[in-house]
């Protein structure tokens, strides 16, 4: 099931959920860049809940919200995302991407486990 698509602010709260793991919204405006009003963000976490994005647990007298989906689940639909959106479904694009010079620089043992990764995608695709 695809969730529906996400404005930038709702992309920046669900980015400090997944680096927090759990928030109030009062939390979530603290790390807000140029954050707007309490009520806003109150408003703007009740709209990713009924997205299905975030879903709130009462402790004490707050609600603390906390992702919907697991952080690996979420990754692997925001690449898959990605990968469809820039790089037209190629693997091998977004690939070459990361390799680009321009793109940050891949540590030696980044690209050994990147190439023992490619090495056994090859083997199962046999």
């Amino acid at each position: 099931m695809a969730l529906p698509t996400l404005s930038r602010r709702e992309r920046q709260i669900m980015d400090i959920l997944y680096q927090s793991g759990r928030a109030s919204a009062s939390e979530v405006r603290s790390a807000m860049d140029d954050a707007p009003s309490y009520s806003a963000v109150r408003a703007m976490l009740r709209t990713l809940e009924e997205k299905g994005h975030v879903r709130h647990e009462l402790d004490g007298l707050k609600y603390v919200y906390l992702p919907s989906l697991g952080k690996e689940k979420a990754k692997r639909s925001a690449v898959k995302h990605l990968l469809h959106t820039f790089f037209g479904d190629s693997p091998e694009q977004i690939v070459a991407a990361l390799l680009d010079g321009s793109a940050r620089k891949l540590t030696p043992e980044e690209l050994t486990r990147m190439s023992a990764m490619i090495e056994r995608a090859r083997k199962e695709g046999k």
